[in-house]
């Protein structure tokens, strides 16, 4: 896992846009097209937008959603909606090459396994996503992998519905399909991320982020989110 520390979270979110463009350019060149998964997030917005002024070969790209909250169409807290706005009024990208999960659906177990054949189309069987955008949350969680929900320990689907956090149930990609993408990126901001950033680093199980593959894995942090690593590490600041 190699971890970059940036002055700030904007600075954080240039720097992913232009990680993510990369990666786009070399995935459209080499296979055709690009499949990235986006989870929410104040900084992952800014990102998006300054990805929308990045050199991208939008037509080969594809969006998927890491989560979403189970939550009507154009709700405030739905991922959805702060994605479209990002990308869509930003960058030449197409509605249709964003996938939304379909959390208004009424039997919600079906319709991750409708999404689960979605990402099959569009990524292959089993889908490999070629970069999943993650999040780090205070108490450890990523995606709406959070402690103590039983989908921790799922193997066998790809998408599954949580339990209750924070008032909402969600669908969220499980360990399989984001441990079988070819980049994972995660962003770091805000010093209520430093404890577990480090506990991160240091690849620490017992919470929900230390179970993603360190393989092929980069941090972009801030000095806030970073400080307990820079200290331990010595880890350089761009």
């Amino acid at each position: 896992m190699k971890i970059e520390v940036y002055a700030d979270a904007d600075a954080v979110a240039l720097a992913a846009a232009k990680l993510i463009a990369n990666e786009a350019r070399d995935a459209v060149a080499t296979r055709g097209k690009f499949v990235m998964a986006v989870s929410g997030g104040k900084t992952p917005w800014v990102m998006l937008r300054d990805l929308a002024l990045e050199d991208v070969p939008w037509k080969g790209v594809q969006v998927v959603q890491v989560d979403e909250r189970v939550a009507p169409e154009g709700d405030p807290d739905r991922n959805l909606t702060h994605l479209r706005e990002s990308l869509l009024e930003h960058a030449r990208l197409r509605p249709e090459q964003i996938h939304a999960m379909p959390v208004e659906a009424t039997d919600l177990e079906a319709a991750c396994m409708r999404y689960a054949q979605t990402l099959a189309k569009i990524a292959g069987s089993p889908p490999v996503l070629d970069l999943v955008h993650l999040g780090l949350g205070p108490d450890g969680h990523t995606a709406s992998l959070v402690p103590g929900d039983p989908v921790l320990d799922v193997t066998n689907a790809d998408v599954v519905l949580t339990g209750i956090y924070q008032n909402r149930r969600r669908v969220t990609l499980t360990y399989p399909i984001i441990n079988r993408s070819r980049r994972v990126l995660w962003l770091a901001t805000g010093a209520e991320k430093a404890g577990m950033l480090a506990r991160l680093q240091a690849g620490d199980v017992s919470i929900p982020a230390g179970r993603v593959s360190r393989d092929h894995a980069v941090v972009l942090a801030d000095r806030a989110a970073a400080g307990q690593v820079v200290k331990e590490s010595k880890i350089g600041v761009a």
